[in-house]
């Protein structure tokens, strides 16, 4: 077959992180991005579409002729992109709007386990803020609240003051119309990443995302501030039960809807003291740092891959992963993740490492090109450094290797990726 001409969709640095990965697909001829950032256009063409214009999209994938466009956020799925460009025969890496959803609204998300009987936490939807104060004695602290929206990883309040809690809900029904209030699931977090079509499924190694801003998961929640796969706390026996109690019913329920679901279901797990896995929360597109970590690990040939998910032939392809570990820290602009400081210049972030099986380099997010040629910041999340190593302990190494080595005024990064599989280890 001729090589394929790939258009991936987004602007952070999972879309760099696809970039990278399909450009290197011996099925791929070229990868296009819309719109890209500093970092896929060095190993892509951008086209300065933005993602959330579904038309533009649309009529972009039409006039290159794309033979796959891959989706990476979740907004433009959620707003019916996948719908519009099978409309126009094109094979898409994302589910439709009905699958999407899933992400697009926990209230859908969480009834649909029930339904199954998929492990999670409880639930209760408030939507009166006189209610609250009873609502609340319902659920043990910490109470976990959640805004039934897109908010970019950071719509969920975690807290055991009841102020702080009493404050989410009451701001959350004042602008949305109602909030949730879940039960808090203890234990380890860890990210299963799943690509389906009606014809199977595939599961990528386990990665483990540090949503905290601060060191030792301390201070607000972000998208990501980094991740590492494979986790070992999700060890063969959780992962077979995470296929069984919650892979497998998902992907039996899935396969039989109207449209089937061809994509990523991201699925962000809990694993308590015994091993038993509960769903936190389903997304619909790879996660964002987890991108970084698990797409390196792919051997098989990506853009095959998606493209099958995407024609509903997974099933054909026998999909390996590589015997390595991979890591990734992100770097965060000053403020992040809240008023962020922009505009300043980035130095040092093009440093790369390879030495044998040993791999260095930067993913790009919110960063862009100056008119001098010089790199600035555009955004909270600027970059990641990632590694790639035979172990952990390496991958870790060389990735707090890089970004010690970035100047970017008032920037900040976690001091402790890795801790909880690593322990007694700092890298920085």
């Amino acid at each position: 077959m001729s090589g394929m001409k790939v258009l991936v969709v987004g602007s952070g640095g999972r879309e760099h992180a696809l970039a990278i990965g399909l450009s290197k697909s011996d099925s791929v001829s070229s990868v296009h991005c819309a719109p890209g950032n500093a970092g896929t256009s060095m190993v892509a063409t951008n086209h300065d579409v933005p993602a959330s214009e579904i038309e533009g999209i649309v009529n972009l994938a039409v006039d290159l002729g794309v033979s796959l466009v891959v989706v990476g956020p979740e907004a433009p799925l959620v707003n019916g992109l996948s719908d519009r460009l099978r409309q126009e025969s094109i094979p898409t890496f994302g589910p439709h709007s009905e699958g999407a959803l899933l992400e697009g609204s926990k209230t859908h998300a969480k009834t649909v386990m029930q339904s199954l009987g998929i492990p999670t936490g409880r639930f209760e939807s408030i939507d009166e803020i006189d209610s609250i104060e009873a609502r609340m004695e319902s659920f043990e602290p910490p109470w976990v609240i959640k805004r039934d929206v897109l908010a970019g990883g950071k719509g969920v309040t975690v807290t055991s003051s009841r102020k702080e809690a009493y404050e989410a809900l009451r701001n959350g029904i004042e602008t949305d119309g109602f909030v949730l209030m879940e039960e808090h699931l203890s234990g380890e977090e860890a990210s299963v990443l799943v690509i389906m079509d009606e014809s199977g499924y595939v599961m990528l190694p386990a990665s483990q995302d540090h949503k905290r801003v601060g060191n030792n998961d301390e201070g607000p929640n972000t998208g990501g501030m980094g991740a590492y796969a494979p986790a070992p706390v999700a060890t063969p026996s959780v992962l077979a039960r995470t296929r069984e109690e919650i892979v497998e019913p998902m992907h039996h329920h899935l396969r039989n809807s109207n449209i089937p679901y061809r994509g990523c279901l991201y699925v962000g797990l809990m694993i308590d003291e015994n091993g038993a896995p509960s769903v936190v929360e389903f997304n619909v597109r790879l996660g964002d740092p987890e991108a970084q970590v698990t797409i390196p690990l792919f051997q098989t040939d990506l853009g095959l891959v998606l493209l099958a998910a995407s024609e509903g032939k997974l099933s054909d392809v026998e999909v390996e992963f590589q015997k390595v570990h991979a890591a990734t820290v992100v770097l965060a602009s000053e403020g992040y993740p809240g008023n962020v400081i922009s505009e300043r210049v980035i130095e040092g972030w093009d440093a790369t490492i390879e030495e044998g099986k040993v791999l260095g380099f930067v993913h790009l997010a919110g960063a862009k090109r100056n008119d001098s040629g010089e790199l600035i910041s555009t955004g909270g999340r600027v970059l990641s450094a990632t590694g790639i190593a035979p172990s952990l302990v390496e991958a870790l190494e060389i990735s707090y290797q890089i970004i010690e080595g970035i100047n970017l005024e008032g920037s900040h990064y976690r001091e402790d990726i890795g801790f909880r599989a690593l322990p007694c280890t700092k890298f920085s």
